[in-house]
């Protein structure tokens, strides 16, 4: 059994980032409430969810410089997967993003790029494809392990 749920964001409907982000945060929090995940899960997806979907809305973007983001997410006993797409450029933020340095000092790091690395650290499987002029990453976080709070 799977409970899916699917969100669908254009920044030319005239919501920002902030509200976007905020949008996504309560549907994750609802989801995980109806389906009892743990609040490490549901921090998990909240973390992924929001450097992925800001990344996407900050740098997905079409000719008339609108982002579109929808993300479908379908929770299961042992696996949650969130599948992604948006309409930036081709990006596999998993491949593609640069590694952080993590052994060098602080004041000799940039500025970002963590955030990504954390997604990698989390997920337990990650595929990207580009399908019909979109970015499709599809990443699967087990639950097999996290403990159920009733």
């Amino acid at each position: 059994m799977s409970n899916e749920l699917t969100l669908k964001f254009d920044t030319g409907s005239g919501k920002t980032s902030a509200d976007i982000l905020t949008d996504i945060t309560d549907a994750v929090e609802e989801l995980g409430r109806r389906e009892n995940w743990p609040s490490g899960l549901v921090f998990k997806v909240n973390l992924i969810l929001e450097e992925l979907g800001l990344n996407s809305l900050t740098h997905g973007r079409n000719q008339q410089g609108n982002s579109e983001l929808e993300i479908t997410l379908v929770s299961r006993p042992d696996a949650l997967t969130i599948e992604l797409f948006d309409n930036g450029t081709p990006f596999d933020p998993i491949k593609d993003a640069p590694r952080p340095d993590l052994d060098a000092p602080l004041d000799d790091r940039p500025i970002g790029g963590l955030g990504v690395h954390m997604v990698r650290t989390i997920v337990d499987d990650a595929t990207y494809q580009r399908e019909e002029g979109r970015n499709h990453l599809t990443l699967t976080v087990s639950t097999a392990d996290e403990p159920r709070y009733r």
